[in-house]
């Protein structure tokens, strides 16, 4: 594939083509913890006028060969999502050039699937290649009066300031919300009533909402005029919602009876229908938002050894740059690649056991090599099994860096 057109100006890859030699290429955005006279939210003024085309090229296959780049496996989840951001952002393209569709439903999205799976990767990766604002939160930090918790709108402010203040791209962003599971029914056939509220105010936001520019109750630092726009609309802003929805197998069964004997927790949760949702603590509108949904697997295995392997953002590129620091090149064999995941498949926590496993095998070696003369490590299957032993056997012999004496205090 070749340089792609994008709506907005992005350093995001523009080719598909697998470049091993890459390293991560999704950059995680920082939220400002305290807002500032600095803060390009405050200065948001008139908008720009509307580019005369949103110049969205991309299909479905487009998105999909650069999502298979940086996140392993999820084939189905994957399809399903590259249809649905085609479909919304042509959709936005179209209505940009004056093609309105005055009934179109949009096409918000819900992910289940364990956790470390990949979710949050897929996302971001695709809105890195569309070259749209991204913004991700816990649902758990919500509350119904943004009183005890947060208050849904800033999801809409923060998207805001990912977009430097330009409301005409906030406008067109992705919203992430992991964890949406955890404001529904604690168990199956309750409900929990701050959840219902979070439920409310979110299903107006993924509707078609109008929300202020600036909170209420916000008062700008002094000399700092309020913005001359007043609110930005959501009608053109994605949601994705995902959680892993443990608990759903038990409302699956229920309703099926003794015709789920035998199919794995993972493959019921796949196949929960509406009426499931509802009865797992969803409030009908709200589900009745999320019309496209597709579960993600969980990672065996050797698709944790492919993770580290092939994908362009492998943790291992981190750890490469880590002892590069020192001087100290570091290569890892395919041996010690499996041990690796064989560990981390115990960890039961999918792509995340990764960094478990290597902290924990290579934190003794990140401590005492860079005081040597040592410059090389090679991560094979003995290191990752026994680490203790390989430390002390790298280290048996090799004279350590004469450290700086410092200068005696004066009498």
């Amino acid at each position: 594939m070749g340089p792609v057109s994008l709506g907005f100006d992005t350093s995001a890859p523009g080719s598909s083509k697998r470049r091993r030699e890459d390293t991560a290429v999704v950059k995680p955005h920082v939220v400002p913890q305290q807002q500032s006279a600095n803060d390009p939210l405050l200065k948001v003024s008139k908008p720009k006028p509307a580019r005369e085309s949103f110049a969205f090229k991309l299909r479905p296959r487009d998105i999909k060969e650069h999502l298979d780049r940086f996140v392993i496996r999820q084939d189905e989840a994957k399809k399903v999502l590259s249809v649905a951001l085609c479909d919304h952002f042509q959709h936005v393209r179209l209505t940009r050039e004056g093609d309105t569709a005055p009934h179109y439903v949009k096409q918000n999205v819900l992910l289940l699937g364990p956790t470390g799976v990949g979710k949050t990767h897929l996302i971001r990766s695709a809105a890195e290649l569309i070259g749209v604002p991204f913004v991700k939160a816990d649902a758990t930090k919500f509350s119904e009066t943004g009183y005890v918790g947060g208050d849904v709108e800033e999801l809409i402010r923060d998207l805001i300031r990912r977009a430097n203040g330009e409301l005409d791209r906030a406008a067109q962003g992705i919203v992430y919300l992991d964890e949406i599971d955890k404001i529904a029914g604690r168990e199956a056939g309750t409900r929990d009533v701050s959840g219902r509220g979070v439920q409310t105010n979110l299903l107006k936001l993924m509707e078609d909402a109008d929300v202020p520019v600036m909170s209420p109750n916000e008062v700008p630092p002094p000399g700092t005029p309020r913005p001359r726009e007043n609110s930005i609309n959501t009608r053109h802003i994605l949601f994705i919602v995902s959680g892993a929805f443990a608990g759903m197998e038990t409302v699956v069964r229920k309703r099926r009876g003794s015709a789920v004997d035998g199919i794995s927790t993972s493959q019921l949760i796949a196949e929960a229908t509406t009426q499931d949702f509802i009865e797992f603590g969803f409030e009908p509108e709200f589900i009745g938002r999320l019309p496209v949904r597709v579960s993600c697997k969980g990672l065996t295995a050797d698709d944790l050894y492919h993770v580290m392997r092939d994908s362009e953002s492998s943790l291992l590129r981190q750890y490469e740059r880590a002892f590069r620091a020192y001087g100290i090149e570091v290569s890892f064999r395919a041996d010690g690649l499996r041990q690796i995941a064989e560990q981390a498949a115990a960890e039961n926590t999918g792509a995340r056991g990764l960094m478990t496993v290597c902290e924990r095998v290579l934190r003794d070696f990140k401590f005492e090599l860079p005081s040597t003369r040592i410059r090389e490590l090679v991560v094979d299957a003995s290191v990752v099994s026994h680490p203790g032993e390989a430390l002390a056997r790298l280290l048996r012999g090799r004279r350590r860096k004469p450290s700086k004496a410092r200068p005696a205090p004066a009498a």
